[in-house]
């Protein structure tokens, strides 16, 4: 049995990714600072004998050498994540996600662990109109989150070149689905959206709502992580997407229709920081991971509103 260690794992991709990989046959260990996760993301997990759950910071180099003793494959998710938190306060998402990756990527190398798939973001595209997105166009990372997520995926495919462990970086495209943080200034979209809708509020554009993104269900990224792990592309980073992309408008009119309500939006000024349009290219991942998505997103737009419902 293949041991795993999930950093990030009382998050929402953290904790979803840690219960597929057990469902997998992994053995598998989860490490949180519960700064942003939620220990009732953990429920299920705790009680089985197979996830170990060990509470201390990615940048605790003595910690992580502990913690990765006999560990064959690290998916590290941990992250201080949104752009406006990182235009607020710049400082906490570059120590927690450079310096944590620095360390997570170091101390893997010395324990010997094969593989280390890191979650990497489409931000760093920036605001670039030519779409779909491909691998190979230049990154414009344009707040501190997007350049703390370049420095990431950089870090770990330079240490595939210098080092004798395989790295793979994963361009999440607005990974969306149960679990996710709905509270808070920082919440994301669609569960922010959902929260308000079903409480009969109006949610709150920025900008005229024609925005696009390639709002990609968690179960995609999850096979996209098991299959970077597993296969044979160290050095290497791809896109994880539907290929699609949906406007801000549009999510707003599938969710009335969901929730069967008939709120309108308010509508206020774009943010510093927010791109314009985000649509995955997903044809390299597809070729050399074998990667296809699973579940589209009115599927799991209607699973994640049965969710929080």
């Amino acid at each position: 049995m293949s041991t795993a260690l999930v950093t990030g794992a009382a998050g929402f991709i953290g904790s979803n990714l840690s219960d597929a990989l057990l469902e997998c046959g992994y053995s598998v260990r989860g490490i949180d600072n519960f700064t942003t996760g939620r220990g009732n993301n953990l429920k299920a997990l705790r009680s089985r004998d197979d996830f170990i759950l060990h509470e201390t910071d990615i940048r605790d180099d003595a910690a992580m050498k502990d913690v990765l003793e006999g560990v064959d494959y690290v998916f590290h998710q941990a992250a201080v994540p949104s752009v406006p938190r990182s235009i607020d306060d710049p400082v906490t998402t570059t120590d927690a996600n450079c310096t944590g990756t620095a360390t997570v990527l170091n101390t893997a190398r010395h324990a010997n662990v094969d593989t280390v798939v890191v979650a990497s973001s489409s931000s760093v595209y920036g605001s670039s109109e030519e779409l779909p997105k491909t691998e190979t166009m230049s990154e414009v990372p344009e707040s501190p989150y997007a350049l703390s997520k370049y420095f990431t995926e950089k870090l770990a495919l330079q240490f595939s070149d210098l080092y004798d462990i395989n790295t793979v970086a994963l361009r999440y495209f607005n990974i969306f689905g149960p679990r996710q943080d709905q509270e808070g200034d920082y919440a994301a979209v669609i569960p922010k959206f959902i929260q308000l809708m079903l409480h009969d509020e109006r949610p709150v554009i920025y900008g005229d709502g024609e925005q696009s993104r390639d709002f990609t269900y968690i179960d995609n990224a999850i096979q996209a992580n098991v299959l970077a792990a597993e296969g044979d592309v160290s050095g290497e980073a791809f896109n994880v997407g539907t290929g699609g992309r949906i406007t801000v408008n549009e999510l707003v009119e599938m969710l009335n229709e969901l929730l069967e309500t008939d709120i309108e939006p308010i509508y206020d000024d774009p943010r510093p920081g927010d791109v314009r349009h985000s649509h995955a290219d997903i044809s390299k991942a597809t070729e050399l991971l074998g990667y296809k998505p699973e579940v589209g997103f009115e599927e799991g737009l209607k699973q994640t509103v049965e969710y929080y419902e």
